[in-house]
């Protein structure tokens, strides 16, 4: 397996860039692969088909100057920014693999990062509602994935030193949650791991035995994506 480490400056170009990699191997130019990447600013998220006016402090974003954009896969809206590490796997979904539809790709993978982050942080992981990891009953990683025929998405969040109190400030107690939520706010529901995203990447790195150093990037293909439907006001605002 590949491993790219790399973070764009901007938003968009870090959401075009797994759109990016994950059209060019469903073409048939690539291996399965590993990426991180740790924005440097806050922006937010929606899931496929969340819908801005229940997802989204709208008036709270625009005095704090933070974009939101919408993402291709499904699962919640999300707050990013520093503090966080994100992860994106792009796997084959052959004959073979434990990938074959939404239920197994989640238990296959986050079986994995449940067992990986528990020897990393030496506490129990549990993996609660689709597709959260959690602490105890606090979460600290969400995950989604966005299927295609031979390759898939799976990418996720892992909170690490982040300011969870911002979460509060921008986002609503979204429209649908866990049950294990419990009505509970950002603040109280969600958790750091308190580790160096350094110490998570070898983590992730070994857990996926992606060794390989990944030399050749979609530049040109993840300009447009970023320039075109990733930050189309008709995208963004269709929900």
């Amino acid at each position: 397996m590949h491993f790219l480490d790399l973070t764009f400056p901007t938003p968009a170009m870090n959401l075009a860039c797994d759109e990016a990699l994950l059209s060019e191997r469903e073409a048939g130019q690539g291996g399965e692969l590993l990426r991180v990447w740790e924005p440097a600013s806050y922006f937010v998220v929606l899931g496929r088909s969340n819908p801005v006016r229940r997802d989204v402090d709208e008036k709270a974003c625009h005095m704090r100057n933070i974009p939101f954009f919408r993402r291709t896969s499904g699962g919640g809206t999300v707050l990013l920014g520093p503090g966080c590490l994100n992860y994106s796997l792009i796997l084959s979904i052959g004959p073979e693999s434990p990938y074959q539809n939404l239920s197994t790709t989640y238990s296959a993978i986050l079986q994995r990062h449940r067992q990986a982050v528990g020897e990393l942080m030496g506490v129990e992981i549990q993996i609660q509602g689709i597709s959260d990891l959690t602490m105890g009953n606090q979460k600290f990683s969400g995950n989604a994935q966005r299927r295609k025929k031979r390759f898939l998405l799976f990418h996720g969040t892992f909170l690490l030193h982040f300011d969870l109190s911002l979460i509060g400030q921008l986002l609503p107690l979204p429209g649908e949650a866990p049950e294990y939520r419990a009505g509970r706010p950002h603040e109280d529901f969600l958790a750091n791991l308190g580790v160096s995203a350094s110490a998570l990447k070898e983590c992730l790195r070994k857990t996926w035995m992606a060794q390989e150093p990944l030399e050749e990037i979609p530049l040109e293909k993840t300009r447009d994506l970023a320039g075109g439907f990733l930050s189309d006001p008709e995208w963004i605002y269709q929900y």
